[in-house]
């Protein structure tokens, strides 16, 4: 598929590489979005951008900038064809896994004809990657999770899932980074602080490219 630029209102761009989740326009998504900050020196009204799986929307200040030049630049951009092919930094999370952090562990288990101990050996021993950042502020996708742990979401899902908690859903893992309603099976938690809104110059702990690794620890390790 060839990139294509579609207008979002009046005031932004979403840019298309795909209309799947794959690795290679994971790439592009991330050269892309890599390229809009010399871009965005052209056009200064341009507020902000949000990368998605296959995808980039371009936020901008109509009153500020040529909404068709702006089109124009961002499809050439795509056209470019850059790929990010450099990983970001491996960031090792603590997680417990004990049944009290992890309630859907047991079931995972059970599904995949695992042992608990086994779907944990698992889960520490994979390298994941995030994807994108989306519904709450610092919540990674995070893609990597081994076939045999591919799970459905909940039929019905938590009014309340603990900040920190460690979920799989689909072909992919994830971290709550705030307590929120959530149908992802909740398989660990981590003591880590996600999001940080007094930091303006990175306030999520994970950007896309970035790698994680699970450390198994005990429930004292992680705090509340």
């Amino acid at each position: 598929m060839m990139p294509r630029v579609l207008p979002l209102g009046d005031a932004a761009f979403t840019v298309e590489f795909g209309d799947t989740i794959a690795p290679g326009i994971e790439r592009q998504v991330r050269g892309f979005a890599a390229g809009l900050t010399a871009l965005a020196g052209r056009h200064p009204g341009i507020v902000e951008w949000v990368p998605t799986f296959r995808s980039v929307t371009v936020h901008f200040d109509p009153d500020r900038v040529d909404p068709a030049r702006l089109a124009d630049d961002l499809l050439a951009l795509a056209g470019e064809g850059r790929s990010v092919t450099a990983s970001g930094p491996l960031r090792t999370l603590p997680v417990c896994f004990d049944a009290d952090c992890a309630p859907d562990l047991a079931d995972v288990a059970a599904a995949a004809g695992l042992s608990r101990d086994n779907v944990v050996g698992l889960l520490s021993s994979t390298e994941f990657t995030v994807c994108m950042l989306g519904f709450l502020p610092g919540f990674p996708y995070l893609g990597g999770l081994p076939a045999i742990l591919t799970m459905p979401r909940l039929v019905t899902p938590r009014l309340r899932v603990p900040a920190g908690s460690v979920a799989i859903a689909g072909g992919m893992a994830a971290v709550y980074p705030w307590d929120s309603p959530g149908g992802w099976r909740l398989v660990g938690r981590t003591g880590s602080r996600l999001f940080d809104a007094a930091d303006p110059q990175r306030p999520a702990l994970l950007a896309p490219g970035d790698r994680v690794r699970w450390q198994a620890v005990g429930r004292d390790a992680i705090g509340s």
